[in-house]
């Protein structure tokens, strides 16, 4: 795969209550991708990456709410995420990843 490819497919952790408690539980990382990011991309790019051994990664997209504004309907944008499993023992570090 391309060097650039890899740089580009992860676009940033998703954090939130959800992702927080499947990363405690089961040792798995939640990631906003690229929407056409496939499985082994997003696979490659973590290992390269973070220096960490993956098991498994699960996609998902999920879609953009509509919304009411006073100017009429609008619609925010569909987002990918990656459920990357990590083997047992290894973590990422977020806050001190240079």
């Amino acid at each position: 795969m391309n060097q650039q490819r890899l740089y580009k497919v992860l676009l940033g952790p998703h954090i939130s209550e959800k992702a927080t408690i499947v990363a405690d539980g089961s040792n798995q990382v939640v990631f906003r991708v690229t929407p056409d990011a496939t499985k082994e991309e997003i696979k490659a790019a973590v290992e390269k990456l973070f220096e960490v051994n993956v098991v498994s990664v699960r996609t998902l997209v999920q879609k953009g709410k509509t919304k009411r504004t006073m100017r009429g309907v609008g619609k925010r944008n569909d987002v990918k995420k990656a459920y990357v499993r990590l083997a047992e023992g290894q973590e990422i570090d977020f806050l001190n990843f240079q």
